[in-house]
């Protein structure tokens, strides 16, 4: 259930490749195009590989809107692409009535070191790298009910690749990975568990949340996917007495260019976190353990 497929070249050498395409999430284009940049960078990351080369696709109302944004859009990609160390080796372009854009992206991994969301071992720690909390940010956005110091430090989170997160994660023994987007913690932790066949203990008070979206965690800036995920969760999740309705619209909210969810071995929890912070994931860190018990998911 990856977000990415590998496929094996040689015996020292696997292809990861991704694609994802979504409409605008922000206004300003340029965020726009370097958010979607690194979403769709992190599903090679979120397996242990390390990007190469990616082309883009774009959907666009050219006679509307003019030029200038879909320049933006693509100066913003080509600047996430930088930063990854990661050609843009063309695209392809539409006429939409809707904005749309998105990449694919070609990474590569070493057929042995490939990291699934299947492979988590009883005692792991799970350790998340970004703060939760954009889905309902972004709602508010839409609604006109966001202040925009706010939207800027979402957009930069968002726009924050999992480059250095990727590369701690393949320091350590690291025995599964995924990246949390558009299922929220719940749909990806969910995953994780199920593909492994393991238990998910994970303490809800300890996820992190960008301290920005705070004032958005309510019901009325709750997304159709995130109501999904809610619909989705129920018979399979359990929450404990303590998991308040504040703590519920995190843990189902959606996420867009999210953090990794790490399952790690317990030895190497404390240096994966050092080396999540010291390369700029200053949110990181530790939130359950896995356990035995066959796939389920407890928030505490």
């Amino acid at each position: 259930m990856d977000d990415a497929g590998v496929v094996k070249v040689r015996d020292d050498l696997a292809l990861v490749q991704t694609l994802d395409v979504f409409p605008p999430v922000v206004d300003d284009p340029y965020w726009f195009g370097r958010i979607a940049a690194a979403n769709s960078l992190s599903d090679v990351y979120a397996m242990g590989g390390i990007p190469v080369s990616a082309v883009n696709f774009v959907g666009y109302p050219m006679a509307e809107l003019g030029g200038e944004p879909l320049r933006r859009i693509l100066e913003g990609a080509f600047d996430a692409l930088k930063e990854a160390d990661c050609a843009m080796a063309g695209g392809h372009s539409i006429k939409d009535a809707e904005v749309k854009f998105g990449l694919a992206v070609t990474g590569t991994v070493h057929p042995d070191e490939v990291i699934t969301n299947a492979g988590a071992r009883p005692g792991d720690k799970l350790i998340i790298t970004k703060p939760l909390g954009m889905g309902c940010l972004t709602t508010a956005l839409k609604q006109g009910a966001a202040d925009e110091a706010h939207i800027d430090a979402a957009q930069r989170m968002m726009a924050h690749l999992n480059r250095n997160a990727g590369k701690a994660m393949t320091s350590v023994e690291t025995h599964a990975g995924t990246d949390i987007t558009g299922y929220g913690l719940v749909g990806h932790a969910w995953e994780m568990a199920a593909g492994g066949n393991v238990a998910l203990r994970i303490r809800a008070r300890d996820v992190p949340v960008l301290a920005e979206a705070e004032p958005y965690l309510k019901p009325e800036f709750t997304c159709g996917g995130s109501a999904r995920n809610i619909d989705f969760g129920k018979g399979r999740v359990e929450f404990g007495p303590d998991v308040d309705e504040r703590d519920r619209l995190v843990l189902h909210d959606v996420q867009t260019s999210g953090g990794l969810l790490i399952a790690v071995a317990p030895g190497d929890a404390d240096t994966l976190l050092a080396k999540l912070r010291e390369g700029g994931d200053l949110h990181a860190n530790e939130i359950g353990v896995v356990e035995e018990g066959g796939a389920a998911l407890r928030f505490e």
